[in-house]
């Protein structure tokens, strides 16, 4: 067991390495590389969510070329769980357009359509995504900013207190009553 956390620590500093190269030199070879440590997982992750092998290799270059920006402004301590957050975000986004432009016709066989009858767990998720937008919506100004960057852009509490001006006490009760009345207002909203 030592020896794989070793490697595994080594290998987050290389991520680290990179990345603080990639920030001072803007040298794209970097983030190629860094990229492509995880591009698979990358791929996986798009396919889980896209069901489509063609959309989701289209997809992994379209989240290289957000990395290039993103990368430079944003710090990231575990660039593995960062960059799945931002497939994650990037595929949820993908389909909420799709299904913004997806027309359907309506006929004999729409109602015996069994694969349509069961519920689809993407669409699941969609729903919990989109109750989470509108109670983050419900949140105050300062508990919304607080939980988005601390949850949402996985901020440190002195990050968030940083980027906001407010006191650190003042920015982790935001976050615990936010997180608080975010729960509250979500268990209201799928119960309904």
């Amino acid at each position: 067991m030592k020896f794989i956390k070793n490697n595994t620590a080594k290998q987050e500093q290389d991520d680290a390495t990179l990345i603080a190269h990639y920030k001072n030199s803007g040298n794209l070879e970097m983030l190629g590389t860094l990229y492509n440590r995880y591009m698979h997982l990358v791929f996986g992750v798009c396919l889980n969510y896209l069901k489509d092998e063609e959309q989701s290799k289209d997809a992994v270059m379209q989240i290289f070329e957000e990395l290039v920006l993103k990368l430079r402004v944003h710090e990231v301590q575990n660039f593995k769980s960062w960059l799945h957050v931002l497939t994650r975000n990037h595929c949820l986004m993908a389909l909420r357009k799709q299904s913004k432009n997806t027309t359907v016709s309506i006929d004999d066989t729409f109602v015996e359509n069994t694969d349509f009858v069961h519920l689809d767990i993407d669409d699941t998720k969609e729903k919990k995504l989109t109750v989470m937008e509108k109670c983050m919506e419900t949140l105050t100004e300062e508990q919304r900013v607080s939980v988005d960057l601390f949850y949402l852009q996985e901020k440190c509490y002195k990050e968030v207190a940083d980027i906001t001006g407010y006191e650190l006490l003042k920015v982790k009760s935001y976050i615990q009553n936010g997180k608080r009345n975010l729960k509250i207002c979500i268990e209201k909203n799928n119960g309904e």
